[in-house]
């Protein structure tokens, strides 16, 4: 359905054009998904000087967090950038700033949330900045996972693995099933972990970053991954499967890096002699097997540094970051990995007049948009955060 398919005479509600947008977008599908072609346009640059004098207004009171995806309209006025579990960190190490402005999505700023304290108060200037990925793995549905596993007699040798990108309920019951949160960089620590621990592992929600992980890095087989699918009876598996599985994986997956093809991969080489692959291990497995490199947000910004001077590199991550990794390193040719233009459309709804409009209304004593998280929740994920924390050799990063 969309807004047009309304009988005549009945006015959309705001909620339902906050699910079904103005125009094209089918509420069978998740939010943000689509791929509208292009960057929105630049806003209006009037506002530019209202942020800067609203920002120094407030001084050290506010912390501005941009994420990597962010566009760079709103990236001009972060204090730090950075993937979102390194945000969350900053804005813990900046107890005197009472205010953080998180500039990326809704889960993010419920990692703040959970790791800065109880003075501060984090705001996300627009609460329709969501993940996609976060939202394929609701707290019901993962609950009634483990009643399956439970029945399929597994249960007590299964330990959960939740990507950082996921809600604060998800990495709760993390926490209270004993198990921990990973990021792209840790990824294989956090699962020779867990597997020092069970038999095997729920990875959620995303299922590429598993496969990637268990299969390239720790000698798995495909075979020993299987796929839980939300919407079918069981997860559409057997209890046979549930007890052969090593790996069960989430069926959830990036909407972006989702959607970048072996086809992609192939063409780009030919269309570049001597092209470097470097994509996201968020990808799917077909893609990542295809690639020259691997790595988070932040190995491809570190690897792009090192590379020399000449070499062509195509990128299978968000164009935001990879238009501005092409325009820092013009020395080399920096291409988006497919020709189809595709940005992280939810992370894009933070603009320059919702931050504006976040921050003066600071200026003006109100909170906006505030993120809370509950107390037993936040407990419980802060336990799976901390036990990724302690991990022998762990890098804490996401993307």
């Amino acid at each position: 359905m969309t807004v047009t398919d309304l009988p005549e005479g009945v006015e959309p509600s705001p909620l339902m054009r906050l699910l079904i947008g103005r125009n094209e977008p089918d509420l069978r599908t998740e939010r943000g998904v689509e791929c509208p072609g292009d960057l929105p346009s630049p806003s209006d640059p009037d506002l530019v000087e209202r942020a800067r004098a609203a920002k120094a207004a407030l001084g050290d009171q506010v912390f501005v967090l941009g994420h990597h995806y962010q566009r760079d309209e709103v990236i001009q006025f972060a204090d730090v950038t950075g993937d979102s579990f390194k945000l969350a960190q900053q804005a813990a190490a900046r107890p005197e700033s009472h205010y953080v402005v998180f500039c990326g999505v809704h889960f993010m700023a419920e990692s703040a949330d959970i790791l800065t304290a109880a003075h501060q108060q984090v705001v996300l200037p627009d609460l329709a900045a969501g993940c996609s990925m976060a939202d394929m793995a609701a707290a019901s549905q993962v609950e009634d996972c483990w009643d399956a596993l439970v029945d399929a007699d597994v249960a007590d040798g299964v330990v959960p693995v939740s990507y950082m990108n996921s809600s604060a309920d998800i990495k709760a019951f993390t926490g209270r099933h004993g198990g921990t949160i990973c990021t792209s960089s840790n990824a294989k620590a956090s699962l020779e972990w867990a597997f020092g621990k069970g038999e095997k592992v729920l990875f959620l929600p995303d299922q590429h970053l598993g496969r990637n992980t268990a299969v390239l890095q720790l000698g798995m087989s495909t075979d020993d991954c299987v796929l839980w699918d939300p919407h079918k009876p069981q997860g559409g598996l057997t209890t046979q499967q549930l007890r052969d599985a090593r790996m069960i994986l989430w069926r959830g997956h990036c909407s972006v890096h989702g959607r970048f093809s072996l086809d992609s991969v192939h063409e780009v080489r030919e269309r570049i002699p001597g092209v470097n692959v470097l994509v996201h291990p968020e990808c799917k497995h077909e893609v990542v097997t295809a690639a020259d490199h691997v790595g988070s947000t932040e190995v491809i910004i570190q690897t792009l540094e090192a590379a020399p001077a000449g070499s062509a590199w195509a990128l299978g991550t968000e164009l935001n970051l990879v238009k501005r990794l092409a325009a820092r390193h013009t020395d080399k040719q920096v291409v988006f990995l497919d020709r189809t233009v595709c940005f992280c459309s939810t992370m894009n709804r933070i603009d320059l007049p919702h931050l504006v409009w976040s921050l003066e209304s600071l200026v003006e004593g109100r909170v906006v948009n505030r993120i809370r998280v509950d107390d037993d929740t936040a407990h419980w994920a802060k336990v799976a955060l901390e036990q990724m924390l302690a991990l022998p050799s762990s890098k804490a990063r996401k993307d």
